[in-house]
């Protein structure tokens, strides 16, 4: 018997990544859509998640199986189950295997792939070509995503459709836009300091955040703000974070920078309540959560204009897009945010109305009609 919608995952509850949270939702949406048709059945699997590991807001732990990192047998039980579906939705390109034998044995089964960002944009081995070319159709989370798989990959555009990411629906409500006194208190803040921050992985193999551009750009912003502040939030490796002090020291900027380190999800507004701006001009973003988590939280946002955070930004609609190589560029669009910030904090109301959760589902459900 034919049944639903089969989403395969590689992590979705015991990791924090941008990939995991995206999973969830897309997890959330389909089991939304199919509980308002009522005839339809999703059921989710994940290859390194816990079957306890399920968090129950985003869909019922009845139509989860989590697989503990027991790749074969997560590969064994999705081809089983993938057969018999009407569609498999692939969350991850590594994922591609399991979906390639499932369409091997059974051709009339849809296969969607969920493509993000850098994991698709670098030229695939002649295997996982042969395996991605078995796809049906491909989700692109932007513009940029679609754009490099069209001529990397050499896949057909028309196969491909464009599904911006999503606010998270269970994002803490901001704090009134009132600084959180207690996290000022933490970090040695005051009102006069104007506090820029970044929220991402810092890891000395993936430079391309735009972090260190924003370094040398507040150096040469330190005259005329003295009391710039610039908060690097989120986990680092020692390698990066001695890259990053070497700079920082040849930059006489030790005042400016505060690393702090992992921070957990409960405790993202309270620090986007202390930023003046959100600044990440990254070159290999796929889309950007972040960002749109930023001007949830109606900070205004610099980013690069070189990849898929020009979708995150609604082509500069949102927010400020610079030339992330251009360090001159970096401060000029600081200065200008500084000068005049109430002017480039973002209309909540039109973020969430673009990248909300109720428009994601839908657009969701019209891909799949289609």
């Amino acid at each position: 018997m034919i049944e639903g919608t089969l989403l395969l995952t590689l992590n979705m509850f015991s990791a924090t990544g941008g990939i995991e949270k995206v999973s969830r939702v897309v997890g959330k949406a389909l089991q939304d859509l199919a509980s308002e048709k009522l005839s339809e059945k999703v059921c989710v699997y994940s290859m390194y998640d816990m079957q306890s590991d399920v968090d129950e807001r985003y869909f019922p732990a009845a139509i989860f199986s989590g697989f503990g990192e027991n790749k074969w047998r997560f590969v064994y039980e999705a081809v089983r189950k993938g057969i018999n579906s009407r569609q498999v939705i692939l969350s991850h390109s590594n994922l591609l295997l399991a979906g390639f034998l499932i369409k091997t044995f059974s051709p009339k089964t849809k296969l969607i792939l969920l493509a993000h960002g850098i994991e698709v944009w670098n030229k695939f081995s002649f295997i996982k070509k042969v395996m991605f070319d078995k796809c049906s159709s491909v989700i692109a989370v932007s513009h940029f995503t679609k754009n490099k798989i069209v001529s990397v990959q050499n896949f057909p555009s028309h196969k491909i459709s464009i599904l911006n990411n999503c606010l998270n629906p269970y994002l803490e409500i901001p704090i009134n836009d009132v600084k959180e006194e207690a996290l000022m208190k933490r970090y040695g803040l005051s009102r006069q300091h104007k506090v820029l921050m970044t929220l991402t992985r810092l890891s000395f193999k993936e430079q391309y955040k735009g972090y260190d551009n924003v370094l040398y750009a507040i150096k040469m912003l330190t005259k005329k703000y003295p009391s710039i502040k610039y908060l690097l939030l989120g986990k680092y490796d020692q390698e990066e974070k001695k890259r990053l002090k070497n700079i920082i020291v040849e930059l006489d900027i030790q005042h400016q920078i505060i690393f702090t380190g992992f921070i957990a999800d409960n405790e993202l507004a309270a620090h986007y309540s202390i930023a003046d701006i959100y600044i990440m001009p990254s070159k290999k973003e796929g889309f950007g959560l972040v960002f749109i988590e930023a001007m949830f939280y109606g900070k205004p946002v610099i980013a690069g204009n070189l990849d898929g955070s020009v979708d995150a930004l609604g082509n500069g609609d949102f927010g400020v897009l610079v030339n992330p190589n251009e360090v001159v560029e970096i401060a000029g669009a600081i200065n200008k945010v500084l000068e005049n910030q109430q002017a480039y904090i973002p209309n909540r109301e039109q973020v969430i109305k673009r990248f909300g959760y109720n428009n994601y589902k839908e657009n969701w459900s019209k891909i799949l009609n289609d």
